[in-house]
């Protein structure tokens, strides 16, 4: 008798799905948290040129050690945040997701427990059960505080109850958009003397001002690990590039698990020649906090409720049936994200234009498509 594939896949996989946003042909695509201003015409000529330079060495393996892509991410994030990190502190992959992977792959596996705090970015869990370890949700909000906030006490009681062996944290968080304070970084570490602390800023060159980075708190902290991306701020989604700086013992550690050569000559090209003009590529950041900004004030005065956010997005509540509200929006030529949060979905802040038209589509959803208030 033959026998499927299906048969044949690991029992911890089964009836699970892959991980995919919608990639749809819509008008006004505002659901991935995409930089909607394309990449300035004199970095496009920048990148090509890079990649020009590259191209008649690409019958050999590129830089496995990507040593000027390195010291490039140092400048940026010394130049950045102020905290000195070192060439030999900072790592880099195929997109944040593949960093991640790479710290799984070698602090996770099975026998192991990681730990997030739910609502996150659901990519950490999705990762997390590819390389057999077993994930915990852990709970946010508790009386007395925001829904989305993570409480000190209750955060550590639950790291403390699960002793995982990795702790998955998001400032700002996705997709409530939401910064955490550096004490609750320092508490969750101080209590998980044995795991991996992972603080994933992904949105942190949009966070407002004063929002302090885990940057900031490495020293000294050989567990502490945190990652970023040129996806969002930088306008690169499609360039794939994610990196992380953490203490230089763990990077060595990280090492073991990458595969030879895993980025191109080509990526590692594209992102030096893209941090050589930060300046033009941030450019738009502060534009896009304005339009995030715009979309929280005019969701609540349509009776909404936008959580205020750090990020290049805005969650927001108060719906009767987020899947009608998203459908109808769709209708409209406007995608945005269902996140599986009842009564909630996400929207990514996008150019005035982009912006004005899904706040033109739910001023005139919001009377019907708004939850019924409790008397």
């Amino acid at each position: 008798m033959s026998v499927s594939p299906s048969d044949l896949l690991r029992d911890d996989l089964r009836g699970g799905t892959p991980y995919g946003a919608p990639q749809l042909d819509v008008a006004v695509a505002l659901n991935t948290n995409e930089n909607s201003y394309a990449v300035p015409r004199d970095v496009v000529e920048a990148i090509v040129s890079s990649v020009a330079g590259v191209a008649s060495g690409l019958n050999r393996y590129p830089d496995r050690e990507f040593v000027r892509l390195r010291e490039d991410l140092e400048a940026y994030l010394t130049g950045a945040t102020g905290v000195a990190v070192t060439a030999d502190q900072v790592w880099a992959g195929n997109g944040s997701n593949e960093v991640l992977l790479h710290i799984l792959q070698a602090f996770g596996g099975p026998d192991r427990v990681a730990l997030g705090f739910t609502p996150a970015y659901s990519m950490h869990p999705i990762i997390t059960r590819t390389v057999g370890t077993r994930w915990v949700d852990g709970r946010r909000g508790v009386e007395g505080a925001g829904v989305f906030d993570l409480d000190i006490a209750s955060a550590v009681a639950q790291v403390r109850h699960h002793e995982p062996d990795l702790v998955f944290l998001c400032s700002p968080n996705n997709p409530t958009g939401t910064a955490l304070g550096l004490d609750v970084i320092e508490a969750i570490y101080a209590a998980a003397p044995r795991a991996i602390i992972v603080v994933d800023e992904a949105y942190a060159e949009f966070a407002r001002v004063g929002t302090p980075s885990a940057l900031t708190l490495l020293e000294g902290r050989g567990r502490l690990v945190v990652t970023r991306t040129m996806s969002k701020a930088f306008a690169l989604a499609g360039g794939r590039l994610g990196y992380l700086a953490a203490d230089v013992e763990l990077i060595a550690a990280l090492r073991l698990v990458r595969l030879p050569y895993h980025l191109s000559s080509l990526t590692q090209a594209v992102a030096c020649a893209a941090l050589e003009h930060v300046d033009g590529l941030l450019a738009t950041v502060e534009l896009l906090k304005t339009q995030r900004d715009r979309i929280v004030a005019e969701l609540t005065e349509m009776g909404l409720d936008p959580v205020p956010s750090d990020a290049n997005f805005v969650l927001f509540g108060g719906l009767a049936d987020e899947r009608v509200t998203w459908q109808a929006l769709l209708d409209r030529g406007i995608l945005i994200r269902d996140v599986g949060m009842a009564h909630y979905l996400r929207v990514t802040a996008g150019t005035p234009q982009e912006t004005g038209a899904f706040l033109e589509a739910m001023r005139s959803l919001a009377p019907t498509h708004r939850q019924e208030q409790s008397p």
